[in-house]
């Protein structure tokens, strides 16, 4: 068999949907990393979690991945104490944010793996078992030579569907309007995955508003919103 790696799998595990940017943790923020960490934050590891024995219980997992400062995310899993929620960030002071949120509200449904989204799907989330992805004011890529770095783009969009199980969700919002029209595009593509709604969806009033977004509409960018379900 030839070791030549198959296209699918070059976008997917080379070409990244992130810059590492270097930012500065505040004291608080490194405070709750370092004394947090080792409780909420799953290392990344080449073999598949289970998520009974993490969450101790079997609720509906929902994978939130680039979670930035975590304050959406914390409000959700305040709210939504029956469904358990795994976060994916690489921007460190975004994991101290949240895991200081996680402390504060006591929240035992909330775990964090600080590693490429991309490489925690492949190897570390079993294929039908999440109830729903959020992914909330992606970083756009705007410049056409950047766009393979989009993150809602298939082959990753059919990653997100064979990690879905029957009837789950993935759930999109973006303030950059020819990104959302991108992705309802590769979405609508994507095998296995139905439009919820006819082009882009109405706001889902129990996500709570984010940094990004108040900047998108302060720019007055137009917000879309993309609901898709797998098919059962």
């Amino acid at each position: 068999m030839s070791d030549e790696k198959q296209p699918d799998e070059v976008i997917r595990r080379e070409v990244k949907t992130f810059v590492l940017r270097a930012g500065r943790m505040t004291d608080s923020q490194r405070t709750s990393y370092e004394n947090l960490k080792n409780r909420w934050c799953i290392p990344f590891e080449n073999k598949p979690l289970n998520f009974t024995e993490i969450f101790g219980n079997l609720n509906p997992v929902v994978v939130e991945i680039g979670f930035g400062m975590g304050a959406a995310t914390s409000i959700i899993a305040q709210q939504n104490p029956d469904i358990n929620y795994l976060g994916i960030e690489v921007h460190t002071p975004g994991v101290g944010k949240l895991l200081s949120e996680i402390e504060l509200h006591n929240l035992q449904n909330m775990y964090i793996v600080e590693h490429d989204a991309m490489e925690v799907l492949s190897k570390m989330i079993p294929d039908s078992s999440v109830s729903g992805f959020h992914v909330f004011f992606p970083d756009p890529w705007p410049k056409k030579k950047h766009h393979k770095r989009r993150l809602m783009q298939r082959p990753r969009t059919n990653l997100l569907a064979q990690k879905l199980m029957e009837g789950g969700y993935v759930y999109m919002a973006t303030d950059w309007e020819p990104y959302g029209e991108f992705a309802l595009e590769e979405l609508g593509l994507t095998q296995g995955l139905k439009n919820k709604y006819e082009g882009f969806a109405p706001h889902q009033e129990w996500r709570p508003e984010t940094k990004f977004e108040r900047k998108g509409l302060n720019a007055q960018r137009k917000i879309c919103e993309l609901f898709f379900v797998k098919e059962k």
